[in-house]
């Protein structure tokens, strides 16, 4: 089967043993809209709040951020087929920023995993996927540290970070934000923190 991605330039690319190689691309808003929305429509994407959203409002969103100079969105894929929604952000632009002391080389990340296929879950996969996107940041994009904030709530997201070798800070609470391109409620939050030297000792 031919790769519907092959066109696209790769901004990070890893073979990961056993489960096939592994690209980081720019998201595009209109193109990658109906599978961005397949996830986040889902009952376990509730903390990304689009669970109401239509596929013409996903596009809407990621069409705002693909405005921004500190956020970015990006599709992962394995093999020619979707994996990841993966969006990066500069912390001192984002609300997180007013929770935790930001440091020169932190950059955010938020991670959503595709859904298991029809051959159902992978053991491991979620873990390979998390060291690619950790080679990205720490290594392609030169950052020394990465900052997530998943809901308290999402128990599966923070032990998976955690499985992962970061490091749990504060619980904060994250302001609302009420602008005419987006609302993002209040949230109360995990902070958790990847430095570089611990995901790629030596």
């Amino acid at each position: 089967m031919s790769d519907p991605y092959a066109h696209r330039a790769t901004l990070h690319q890893r073979a990961v043993d056993g489960f096939g190689t592994v690209r980081v691309l720019d998201l595009d808003p209109e193109a990658d809209a109906p599978v961005v929305h397949s996830w986040v429509r889902e009952e376990r994407a509730a903390f990304w709040g689009m669970n109401g959203h239509t596929v013409r409002q996903v596009a809407e969103v990621y069409a705002h951020l693909a405005t921004l100079d500190t956020h970015h969105a990006h599709l992962v894929v394995k093999d020619g087929t979707p994996a990841a929604l993966l969006q990066t952000y500069e912390p001192a632009a984002d609300r997180v920023g007013d929770c935790y002391l930001v440091l020169p080389g932190d950059i955010g990340v938020h991670l959503l995993l595709a859904p298991a296929g029809p051959d159902g879950a992978r053991p491991g996969w979620s873990a390979a996927l998390l060291g690619v996107v950790a080679g990205y940041v720490l290594g392609t994009l030169d950052r020394t540290r990465v900052v997530v904030d998943p809901d308290v709530r999402n128990e599966r997201a923070i032990a998976r970070f955690l499985r992962q070798g970061f490091t749990p800070g504060e619980t904060v609470v994250l302001p609302e934000i009420d602008l005419p391109d987006v609302h993002l409620p209040e949230k109360r939050a995990q902070l958790a923190f990847l430095e570089r030297a611990v995901a790629f000792p030596g």
